[in-house]
């Protein structure tokens, strides 16, 4: 019997773990689909993904203050079956798709029971719902499964099911990944991450302060138990080109636009001028010096930058603003050399809430990903029966108050906006994302015309 394999977390992996104690950190991926699953086939899939990627059939293992990846030399995933009722709390105006994906979002157990050693790091769920659809759900742990390995997951897995039933039986001479990739730390280049004594501990405590003066959505409940909820923010393919365009003619990516909008969106209703906390999550991969074994895994890097709102700006001038301030901290590679000292901070502030405004955690107003993901395979999806996706990770532990997933579908932007409930409410993230999208439109006409 081959012997299971390992490493210990990196840095950033670490504050992950932390994390989702906590409630953050729990990504999933929930498909709709109009035809029942397979269940046979569709385990034996996710099986064939876990013998290729080994952070998928890896387990954590806690011992005292450390975690380990523990990789087990065979496919363990056992999916199981619920039925979704349809009166659950609070969801009447969400879809069923939205119900599960925030069931499961909220499903920490495995993360948050701190008596077991070890704990799996990837979860499968098929929901049977009222109206003859179904939902298949796949959860993971964050410290293996950033955005882009969910993507990866996404497609892979749609692959598999679009194939013929004997092609996805697994081969007894099939080739299995025994290797996990290593940690991001030890991945960038090392002079890219140099920063000197006196400065870190500098930028330690602008950090620290500057937190302490940015300025949070209004609290709706800072007492009651936590959980993540979803906001579905989609605009139509013509007001998408008219965003896209906007994009181009200003030399910025839609993450720029997008967090223009949210702080336009959270100071209407407030006066004089206030500072706001934005997170630009970017992934790494692609200036490694070292090749990735397997492009599974957390691989995405953060900057945090702060923007004075007054009231009164147009959207495209703040884009443009909020964009350059990313792209310059990037130029200087603050995702890098800033890297050891936000993990520090995030983990601190999970250890202290009293720290944060309210203790409410929240470390910055939203987070957005530099890159948006452009999927132009729905047509293909829905020739199998997946009819719909949504995909996100939870933050209602340590994290921001809106965390937004993005998407071009087929020409559309559709964006999966995150949030801590009942920190904040769902009709106060409804105004809030409803406002957004209003904003986006409304810039969109330039652009159309």
């Amino acid at each position: 019997m081959t012997e299971p394999k390992g490493r210990t977390v990196g840095g950033t992996e670490y504050s992950w773990c932390k994390a989702a104690y906590g409630g953050t950190g729990v990504a999933v991926v929930a498909l709709l689909t109009l035809k029942p699953p397979n269940t046979h086939r569709l385990q034996t899939s996710l099986h064939k993904l876990q013998n290729s990627h080994p952070i998928l059939r890896s387990t954590l293992l806690h011992h005292t203050s450390t975690f380990s990846f523990l990789t087990s030399p065979a496919p363990f995933l056992q999916l199981t079956s619920h039925d979704l009722s349809s009166n659950q709390n609070d969801t009447a105006s969400v879809s069923p798709l939205q119900q599960v994906l925030e069931l499961e979002l909220n499903n920490d157990t495995p993360w948050r029971d701190t008596t077991r050693d070890t704990n799996n790091m990837f979860f499968g769920s098929v929901y049977a719902l009222p109206n003859n659809t179904w939902v298949i759900a796949l959860r993971l742990h964050v410290a293996a499964c950033d955005r882009t390995t969910a993507v990866l997951l996404l497609r892979e897995l749609l692959e598999l099911m679009e194939e013929k039933e004997q092609v996805v039986a697994l081969e007894n001479d099939e080739k299995v990944s025994d290797e996990i990739s290593l940690a991001m730390e030890d991945l960038v280049p090392r002079e890219k991450t140099k920063k000197a004594m006196l400065s870190r501990g500098f930028d330690m405590l602008g950090y620290s302060l500057n937190s302490l003066r940015l300025t949070n959505l209004k609290f709706h409940d800072t007492k009651a138990t936590r959980f993540s909820q979803v906001v579905r923010l989609q605009l139509s393919q013509d007001e998408t080109k008219g965003v896209l365009a906007g994009c181009a003619w200003n030399g910025i990516k839609v993450c720029g636009v997008l967090s223009a909008a949210g702080l336009m969106a959270a100071h209407c209703s407030k006066r004089g001028s206030k500072k706001y906390g934005v997170v630009t999550l970017t992934d790494c991969r692609s200036i490694f010096q070292s090749r990735l074994s397997d492009n599974y895994g957390f691989y995405h890097s953060a900057i945090l930058n702060s923007h004075e709102i007054k009231g009164g700006e147009t959207l495209w001038n703040l884009a443009k603003k909020t964009y350059g301030a990313f792209s310059n901290s990037k130029k200087t590679n603050k995702h890098f050399s800033d890297m050891a000292d936000l993990n520090f901070l995030m983990c601190k502030a999970i250890e202290n809430p009293g720290l944060t405004s309210s203790s409410s955690l929240r470390t910055a107003f939203m987070s957005v990903f530099e890159d948006t993901v452009v999927d132009n395979s729905c047509k293909k999806q829905r020739e199998i029966g997946v009819e719909d996706y949504l995909g996100c990770a939870s933050v209602h532990g340590v994290g921001p108050s809106i965390a937004i997933f993005d998407t071009i579908r087929d020409g559309n932007l559709d964006c999966v906006c995150v949030y801590p409930a009942p920190l904040h409410s769902r009709e106060q993230m409804n105004e809030v994302v409803g406002k957004m999208k209003d904003i986006l439109v409304d810039a969109s006409k330039a652009f159309n015309e």
